[in-house]
């Protein structure tokens, strides 16, 4: 099996704003529309709707209104992606599981996982749906936010609250609420409006953007 951090060279940030990605006769998943260069024998496919997920997560997806859009891409050479300036993080998967919002997630490892998680009401104090997208396996996610991705540690001792529309993903042995709480967003002056907040518990890492959606 090759290490983790062979593995993490396959993928490398050009810039903050633009991953490369080194293909060798493997493949890679990235959202419709995010290659912006490539060098080489490479190869792009359409890979539908959450990329060959399967019908279950094809109808979660279809029932929340979680949109997903994959391109495969194949060959020999480099793939650069990008999209609207967005800065890229890259995280190493272990057999972890990464909940992402799926307008936040840039590219993945052909081997890893995609599926649909529902999340309830924090879906409907967003806007964006009941449901989140999950990535579980090994390899390297790209992930996007807008302006620096923030990471939060999260441990029994010290829960963090965040507010919906900076939230980006989280991994770890986390449980996740949701919960109101007017008084903070009157004191910030949160532009957003919401009175909704998303409280995690357990061991993990939470990744927000400074910015709303």
């Amino acid at each position: 099996m090759t290490p983790p951090e062979d593995r993490l060279s396959q993928f490398r940030l050009e810039n903050i704003k633009m991953a490369a990605v080194t293909l060798q006769g493997d493949s890679i998943r990235a959202v419709t529309g995010a290659m912006v260069a490539y060098e080489g024998q490479v190869a792009f496919k359409n890979a539908g709707m959450g990329g060959g997920e399967g019908l279950g997560a094809a109808f979660k997806r279809k029932l929340s209104g979680e949109s997903l859009s994959f391109m495969e891409c194949s060959g020999q050479g480099v793939v650069y992606l990008a999209v609207n300036a967005s800065e890229i993080s890259l995280i190493q998967l272990q057999g972890h599981t990464l909940s992402v919002e799926a307008s936040s997630l840039l590219a993945l490892e052909g081997g890893l996982r995609t599926d649909v998680k529902f999340t309830g009401l924090r879906g409907m104090s967003t806007g964006q749906g009941l449901a989140t997208t999950t990535v579980t396996g090994n390899g390297v996610v790209a992930i996007m936010s807008d302006g620096p991705a923030i990471m939060l540690e999260v441990s029994p001792q010290y829960p963090v609250v965040v507010d919906p529309q900076a939230y980006v993903a989280s991994i770890g042995q986390l449980n996740q609420s949701f919960v109101t709480d007017i008084s903070w967003r009157n004191f910030v002056g949160g532009g957003s409006g919401e009175a909704f907040s998303l409280r995690f518990e357990g061991q993990g890492v939470v990744y927000i953007q400074p910015a709303e959606r």
